[in-house]
């Protein structure tokens, strides 16, 4: 970690900080060679599709939840996953407008990859940090995204509701 310099403000600035360990953390993440024609979001919603969809069935809305995004950003994701053969949407029975979100060979193809990638990740990041530090530190990341989004809804003029 770089020496803290007290004139310079900017070494307090959370945000700074999380810039900085996300742009590491993209730089290291090793990802197969089919995922290279994709960008680091597409990439991190591929991740979600492929893992969350072990659990439950995957739809837009679930992905603009997740990644707080845009309607519109979603679809543009979708629709190049979509062409690069990572995924497919399938109507569900019981509402035609619905389309759910499913996984390729291609993107199954990459699966065990992936987790291995994601888990080798998580080992360097918490390294000689404590189970009780990370568990403050996840605590604290949380309410920062909390406080982004009312901060996003409020300049919006939407009305804020608790754990939407």
């Amino acid at each position: 970690m770089c020496v803290k310099d007290a004139r310079n403000p900017a070494h307090d600035d959370a945000g700074r900080l999380i810039n900085m360990v996300s742009h590491q953390l993209k730089r290291q993440m090793r990802f197969h060679r089919e995922e290279s024609e994709l960008t680091s979001m597409q990439k991190r919603v591929l991740h979600y599709i492929l893992f969350q969809g072990l659990d439950h069935d995957i739809y837009q809305r679930d992905i603009e939840k997740e990644f707080q995004i845009r309607r519109s950003t979603a679809s543009g994701i979708l629709q190049l996953l979509e062409k690069n053969g990572f995924v497919v949407r399938e109507s569900v029975e019981w509402d035609a407008r619905l389309k759910k979100i499913v996984p390729t060979e291609k993107a199954e193809g990459v699966r065990e990859e992936i987790l291995s990638n994601i888990s080798s990740m998580e080992k360097i990041l918490k390294q000689g940090i404590s189970k009780e530090d990370m568990k403050i530190c996840k605590n604290v990341l949380a309410q920062m995204s909390e406080n982004l989004l009312g901060n996003e809804k409020k300049s919006r003029g939407e009305e804020i509701k608790d754990h939407e």
